[in-house]
């Protein structure tokens, strides 16, 4: 569908489940409502890099869009393996990077799909890129009555409220968040004990009282109606060499592709989000009000298709899948963690590695016995084997780092364009304005 492109927006997912097609349709139908669809002034395109291991799933199961919604987006790029070899040839052939560089940042995990979305909007030349995930939906709930009170959110209308304003936006998720389950404590685990292992696998950003006020809400985190009612971003600052971001729910300001980073994980591990945010110290970032409801355990598909719970099932650990999902969370977070004291606290980096490894030999045995899973105990090994390997993950994440910018100077962008930032920061606040109600001070339709 041809569309005046005075702001390129990128809608971006790395997915690998069959209800991405909902999700997409979701996202689609609220940005209609919202006013942007049909805003002439806004193009929306989408980014797609999709895994097919991830739940067996085809490639159709991706790029076989609905016509109806084909319409009411400017553009679509889908990247499985095949594309991405594509564009790794071209770089290549360019003699902008080589096969190995490539593969640091195209190549693992969700790091590398990230990266795949990244560079494809950057180089279709996308003012704006948001990340959503597959297993969030935009709506938020609360518990201030009864019963659960759910509410609609305009999540790329809200972030381009504020991005013109910040290298990054971020918001806020609620639902299934964690994957702590509820858990009543006892003689085999103490609250003491519990709490002790989730400070040795997890990041700086996980506060106990929090997390164990989502517990006992039955591991679902409401969302804060203060936040709700406001029209405020807040600038987020920097705690212990980071400022802590999202990877979905999250907008990226590309309009100066020089002040963009990669996303970057160890082999096998997550927390690419984590390390983004590491590198933005010379970076603003604002945290906006606006919520996405997380489905951590594709159970709420039908929030979808509108129907609305009263009430959200407690997620207890008393089932195989509960069980597992949390070993595979304690998994993620030990293999990054090392990388992540590595760079925000190298002096004291042999002292935390030892206070973890103690830690973890104390409550490793009764986190065993209290979940029935002697799985567990490898959390320990993997604490060892990425406390081996950190010195090269953390040489690694430097040189997707480096390997980046190469990149981005051969997509540097002439100057001046249309999209330029001064152009395009004189020009968002006109074509959001309005939006809403569609019409301007002259009563003319804003997509006139």
């Amino acid at each position: 569908m041809a569309r005046g492109n005075n702001i390129k927006v990128g809608i971006g997912f790395a997915t690998g489940r069959k209800s991405f097609q909902k999700v997409l349709r979701t996202t689609i139908h609220n940005c209609k409502e919202s006013g942007l669809v049909e805003n002439k002034r806004i193009s929306l395109n989408l980014f797609v890099a999709y895994d097919l291991k991830y739940h067996k799933t085809r490639k159709t199961d991706y790029t076989n869009i609905h016509p109806e919604l084909v319409e009411q987006i400017a553009s679509s790029r889908f990247m499985g393996s095949r594309a991405r070899k594509v564009e790794i040839d071209y770089l290549i052939r360019e003699n902008v990077i080589n096969l190995k560089e490539a593969g640091l940042i195209f190549g693992r995990g969700y790091a590398g799909k990230r990266n795949a979305v990244l560079y494809n909007a950057i180089k279709d030349k996308m003012d704006f890129l948001i990340f959503l995930d597959d297993d969030e939906y935009p709506m938020a709930v609360t518990n201030t009555r009864k019963t659960a009170i759910w509410g609609g959110q305009h999540i790329l209308l809200d972030h381009l409220r504020y991005i013109e304003e910040a290298d990054i936006t971020h918001g806020h998720h609620c639902g299934y968040i964690s994957p702590i389950p509820y858990m009543e404590f006892d003689d085999t685990m103490t609250e003491t004990t519990f709490r002790t292992f989730i400070e040795a696998i997890s990041n700086d950003i996980v506060n106990w009282d929090s997390l164990k006020n989502v517990m006992s809400n039955g591991g679902v985190t409401y969302a804060d109606t203060k936040i709700l009612m406001s029209d405020e971003a807040v600038e987020v600052q920097e705690t212990n060499h980071a400022k802590f971001i999202s990877g979905a729910n999250l907008c990226l300001n590309l309009t100066k592709p020089n002040r963009i980073f990669p996303f970057y994980n160890p082999p096998g591990a997550r927390g690419e989000d984590t390390f983004l945010s590491t590198c933005l110290s010379e970076r603003k970032v604002l945290r906006v009000p606006c919520y996405t409801f997380h489905d951590g355990f594709s159970t709420y598909n039908h929030l979808l298709e509108g129907v609305l719970p009263i009430h959200l099932k407690f997620i207890k650990a008393d089932t195989e899948i509960i069980t597992a999902r949390f070993y595979k969370a304690c998994i993620g977070w030990i293999r990054y963690k090392p990388l992540l004291l590595y760079i925000t606290q190298a002096d004291h980096y042999e002292e935390k590695i030892a206070e973890m490894r103690e830690q973890l030999r104390e409550t490793l045995p009764k986190v065993c016995a209290f979940f029935g899973q002697p799985d567990f105990m490898n959390v320990l090994a993997e604490l060892e084997k990425y406390h081996k390997n950190v010195k090269k993950h953390y040489h690694e994440f430097h040189e997707t780092q480096r390997i980046w910018a190469k990149i981005m100077e051969h997509f540097a962008r002439p100057e001046p364009t249309l999209s330029s930032p001064v152009a395009l920061y004189q020009l968002l606040p006109l074509v959001l304005e309005g939006i809403g109600n569609l019409t301007v001070d002259n009563g003319q339709p804003l997509t006139s």
